[in-house]
């Protein structure tokens, strides 16, 4: 058996120890349901120090709960949500926003490294038929941090984006299931990198980084605030034993535990860019801003690479992802690296 390499998705890791701990630790008598506990009053308190402002923060299971839900909160059943077309409510969560909205449309606006343009949200929103009942309305505009191809919207185009939402009544919903890699990246705090910039409402991502079974939805926006409770009680998507979840976000954010476990990812992705970079025939279709790398390769070498056992994602004939976890090891990016290089002078010569 040959050994198995892990980059999949950052999904496939372990969980944070920190987080199990803080798990273990909550399991100790008895507290109200549904959020009526002490935990979860102190995650309100927590992460409204983290952000710099009033929250309200409602934990959740999935990441796809937090997008749909909270995009079901900021639009209307008869409005349309502007997003990449790499974006990961409209490749990979069965149109949940659509579903848990009763008819919110999703509609794709094209730019680069998935990442959507203040210049072709305004488009959109003039072609969009404002105030006519047979068209979808404008209601909100989804930027995913860091984006689905890997890059990481810098403080400026966020609020650039968040100008136009703003200036025509749009909500600006931010999925940030990769988050804290986007703040590292960017070196700027919470809140310059989300209400500072415009953000109405964060889809806060926390299994993808060290996580277990809890994201949250952290809301910046009052009135979206006062409707999403509602939402997420229908969606069936309310803790019953919420003080479990809340205790695995409390300790996440813990002595800034979230930004050193995507530090490591980052970093881990970065060292993995910068080795196979030279390789012939081997090119990188976006920049490495986060922990994932698209790489554009010949099939053959895709191939060779699945039965050396790497485990990654294949996106089409000549193109594959690689993604880094908190804990992926210098051995890990030493072998699949060196298999790379190998194979890479094998198709060269």
């Amino acid at each position: 058996m040959k050994p198995a390499y892990e980059f999949r998705s950052d999904n496939c890791g372990r969980a944070a120890p920190e987080l199990i701990e803080a798990l273990a630790a909550a399991n100790t008598g008895t507290d109200l349901g549904y959020g009526g506990d002490a935990l979860t009053a102190s995650l309100q308190v927590r992460l409204a120090e983290v952000f710099e402002t009033p929250v309200r923060v409602f934990p959740v299971p999935t990441g796809t709960a937090a997008n749909a839900l909270a995009l079901a909160a900021s639009a209307t059943p008869f409005g349309a949500v502007y997003c990449a077309p790499e974006a990961h409510i409209n490749t990979s969560e069965g149109n949940a926003t659509g579903f848990f909205g009763s008819g919110t449309k999703l509609v794709t606006l094209a730019g680069t490294h998935g990442k959507v343009g203040p210049g072709g949200l305004e488009g959109a929103i003039a072609a969009a038929g404002v105030g006519l009942a047979h068209r979808s309305q404008p209601a909100a505009v989804n930027l995913v941090q860091a984006t689905d191809l890997g890059a990481v919207y810098s403080i400026d185009e966020i609020a650039a984006l968040g100008d136009v939402a703003h200036a025509h009544g749009l909500k600006v919903h931010m999925d940030g299931a990769r988050f804290a890699n986007a703040l590292v990246r960017l070196g700027c705090t919470p809140a310059q990198g989300s209400w500072r910039a415009g953000v109405d409402v964060l889809s806060l991502g926390v299994t993808k980084n060290g996580g277990l079974l809890a994201d949250a939805i952290v809301v910046f926006a009052p009135e979206t605030a006062s409707s999403i409770g509602f939402h997420l009680r229908r969606a069936g998507t309310v803790w019953s034993k919420m003080r479990f979840a809340s205790a695995q976000i409390l300790a996440y954010v813990k002595d800034d535990l979230w930004l050193r476990l995507a530090r490591q990812a980052n970093d881990a992705a970065a060292r993995l860019a910068e080795q196979i970079r030279p390789l012939a025939g081997v090119t990188l279709i976006a920049p490495v801003e986060a922990n994932e790398l698209f790489v554009d390769m010949p099939p053959a070498m895709i191939a060779a690479l699945q039965s050396e056992g790497f485990l990654f994602q294949r996106r089409g004939p000549r193109l594959a992802r690689f993604v880094c976890r908190w804990d992926t090891s210098d051995d890990e990016i030493a072998a699949l690296s060196g298999c790379m290089g190998r194979l890479a002078a094998k198709e060269a010569a």
